[in-house]
């Protein structure tokens, strides 16, 4: 099959999106079928390439609107296409939109993956509210299939309940030859928090400021615990202050953007990983758990996360109520606290990606769809 996807940016930018789409184009590839990824040009690097086997071509944008990069050069491109099948994204409106019409001008089969819903802040709210009463219905009309990457996700948003008939279940899934089990024998006393995330207002619902709150408690009992933080964005200044203004500045360290070689080893280094999410809205599946879980870290997330159920039943980690601040903290506390715990925890963390949650499987899920469609089609 000849796939075409529009996410509105690919590696090397990272992201939960951009991870998707990169894993899953390779894994498409490695199967057999063509794949290639038209997206906005950054970073700024060569526009035309070939990554893994996936043919790239990224395009010069003239701006940035909620997160979403407008590239005026995409209708264009898309008119010239010849692909079987086209997958989009959703929450970037400008390239979903002009793959749902080409779509349905050229009739190729169109599937969307919808990783969560398109929300903002202040004006960004209303243009959000507009859209998707018009540009995302347009979408989801037109979509052959929609992937959700975790079943809750089908209650929690009012804007796909009208489209059960056609939604299918396909969950995120990690690279567990990159992310592996490299635990040194000495760091059972460290108490080491890892936290991993863009430090903007956009990604706010990640829930640092909870897990800052957290740490305060925490560090009543273990006073030499210490929170790294990953991660760049605007907010970084703020997050610091927050961190002062709490008496955390010793426990608190931001590293800053994480090159992607390096990632594995900041899960490793952990005792546990915190992904304290607090918006169902907006935390479409929680890929970062899935990775600390492939190393073996035991996670401790809310139950709004896409693998929170599962890993609730295979006990990799503890579960919270979202912004529930000394719920969290007494689940990290508690890991902390037991080393046996936190090697029994990671054992079974990894047991479940390996047997759930592998690109592999994802892509072969996803293969399966995409061939159901042409059939049809």
């Amino acid at each position: 099959m000849k796939i075409l996807q529009t996410p509105v940016r690919f590696y090397p930018f990272t992201g939960g999106v951009e991870n998707y789409v990169y894993y899953l184009s390779r894994e498409l590839v490695k199967s057999g079928n063509q794949v290639k990824v038209v997206c906005a040009n950054e970073p700024d690097i060569e526009s035309k390439m070939t990554v893994e086997g996936i043919e790239v071509e990224r395009l010069p944008y003239i701006s940035k609107i909620a997160n979403t990069n407008i590239t005026t050069g995409l209708p264009g491109v898309l008119s010239n296409d010849d692909s079987d099948i086209i997958h989009t994204h959703i929450p970037t409106p400008w390239s979903a939109d002009w793959s749902a019409l080409y779509s349905s001008v050229k009739d190729n089969p169109l599937v969307v993956t919808y990783h969560n819903d398109i929300i903002g802040n202040g004006f960004a709210s209303i243009i959000a509210r507009v859209y998707n009463l018009l540009g995302l219905k347009f979408v989801l009309k037109n979509a052959a299939r929609i992937i959700i990457t975790q079943p809750n996700y089908l209650q929690s948003s009012s804007y796909l309940t009208k489209y059960k008939d056609k939604i299918e279940v396909i969950p995120n899934g990690v690279d567990v030859e990159k992310f592996q089990p490299k635990k040194a024998s000495d760091n059972d006393d460290d108490n080491i928090i890892f936290f991993l995330s863009v430090l903007d207002e956009f990604h706010k619902y990640k829930g640092l400021d909870y897990l800052l709150e957290a740490l305060k408690i925490i560090k009543n009992k273990i006073p030499e615990v210490k929170l790294i933080v990953g991660g760049k964005g605007v907010l970084l200044d703020y997050y610091q202050d927050m961190a002062a203004s709490l008496g955390l500045k010793e426990n608190v360290e931001f590293v800053g953007f994480i090159p992607d070689e390096e990632i594995a080893d900041y899960y490793n280094q952990a005792n546990v990983f915190v992904l304290p999410s607090v918006s169902s809205l907006q935390e479409g599946f929680g890929i970062v758990a899935l990775e600390s879980l492939a190393c073996e870290t035991p996670v401790v997330t809310t139950d709004i996360v896409g693998v929170a159920q599962d890993l609730k039943k295979v006990e990799a980690g503890i579960v919270t109520p979202p912004g529930d601040i000394k719920k969290l903290a007494n689940a990290v506390t508690q890991i902390l606290g037991d080393p046996e715990m936190q090697k029994e925890m990671g054992h079974r963390g990894r047991k479940l990606v390996v047997e759930k949650y592998t690109w592999k499987g994802v892509a072969s899920s996803m293969e399966k769809v995409y061939k159901e469609i042409l059939l049809k089609s």
